[in-house]
C-alpha cells in the first residue's frame, strides 16, 4: 500500500504542481493555451504541473511506472502485467481553468491490482484537499487547515437525490437517465470534484455518461471508495484496461 511517508510526500508534491499552475491562473505568466490532437485544451500549466508530478513520483517511488495524462501511456502488451502504477492528471478540468472558474485540480491516484489504493485530489484555488487510502478513510483539508474524515452512504430507496453533474459535459444521454431516478437537486462542479462531494454527502450521485480516461477519475473514485461508514462504498470503476477509456458509469448509487 502507501507508507506514511510516501502518502505525505506525494500530498506535497501535489501542493507544489497545485502552486505551479496558479502562477498561470493568477495571470503572472502566459498560460500559452493551444489544442491538443483530440482538440481538447492544454495549456503551459497541465505540462508544468505534469513535469513536477512525474519527475517526482519517479523520484520517489523509482520501481513504480507513471501514467499521466500529458505523456503517451505505454500500450497495453507493456502494461499488462503491472501489478502497481501511478495515474497522474495534471491539471482536470482545464476548460475551467481557462474561464478563470476555480473548479479546477490536481490529480494523483495508486492503482494496485486494479483498483485506486491511494488519491490526492487538491483544488489549488479553492485550497481544498482530499486524500484517500485503502484502510485509512477519506479526508478533506480545508484553507490550511486540520485533516477531517469524511463520510458518505448510499441514500435510501426512492428518496429524492441531489446529482452533480459536469459544468462542461452536458449530455442527452445524462438528460435520459435523469428521468430514471427520482431528483431533488441538480448542482454542477468542474473536474473530479464531483466524487468528493459525493464523499463528503454534498451531493448523493454522479452520473458520468459520456467518454472519460482513467486518470480523470482514479483520485476522485479512491476518495469516494473509502467514504463509506461501515466499509469501502461500490464503484464501477476498472483499471488498466486496453485502452485507458471508461464507459458510461454511476458513482453514488
Amino acid at each position: 500500500m502507501v507508507s506514511p511517508t510516501l502518502r505525505s510526500a506525494v500530498i506535497a508534491l501535489a501542493r507544489e504542481a497545485g502552486r505551479a499552475t496558479m502562477t498561470y491562473y493568477d495571470g503572472a505568466a502566459d498560460a500559452g493555451i493551444r489544442e491538443k490532437d483530440d482538440r481538447s485544451p492544454v495549456t503551459l500549466a497541465d505540462e508544468v504541473a505534469h513535469g513536477i508530478l512525474v519527475e517526482g513520483l519517479q523520484r520517489l517511488d523509482p520501481a513504480t511506472p507513471v501514467v499521466s495524462e500529458e505523456a503517451a501511456a505505454a500500450d497495453f502488451e507493456a502494461r499488462r502485467g503491472w501489478r502497481r502504477f501511478w495515474l497522474v492528471d495534471p491539471l482536470d478540468g482545464t476548460k475551467e481553468f481557462i474561464k478563470r472558474r476555480a473548479e479546477f485540480t490536481v490529480n494523483v491516484g495508486l492503482i494496485e491490482d486494479g483498483e485506486p489504493v491511494f488519491g490526492v485530489v487538491l483544488a489549488p484555488a479553492l485550497d481544498l484537499l482530499y486524500w484517500a487510502a485503502k484502510g485509512e478513510g477519506a479526508w478533506r483539508e480545508a484553507n490550511g487547515g486540520r485533516p477531517e474524515r469524511i463520510y458518505s452512504s448510499a441514500p435510501a430507496a426512492g428518496v429524492p437525490l441531489t446529482v452533480v453533474e459536469s459544468l462542461s459535459h452536458p449530455s442527452p444521454e445524462l438528460e435520459e437517465y435523469l428521468r430514471t431516478i427520482p431528483v431533488a437537486r441538480r448542482v454542477k462542479a468542474g473536474s473530479s470534484l464531483k466524487f468528493c462531494w459525493v464523499a463528503e454527502g454534498r451531493a448523493d450521485v454522479y452520473p458520468r455518461l459520456g467518454p472519460t480516461m482513467e486518470w480523470d477519475v482514479a483520485a476522485g473514485d479512491c476518495v469516494f471508495r473509502q467514504s463509506g461508514r461501515e466499509g469501502e462504498r461500490p464503484s464501477p470503476l476498472t483499471y488498466n484496461k486496453p485502452d485507458l477509456r471508461n464507459p458510461s458509469f454511476v458513482i453514488g448509487l
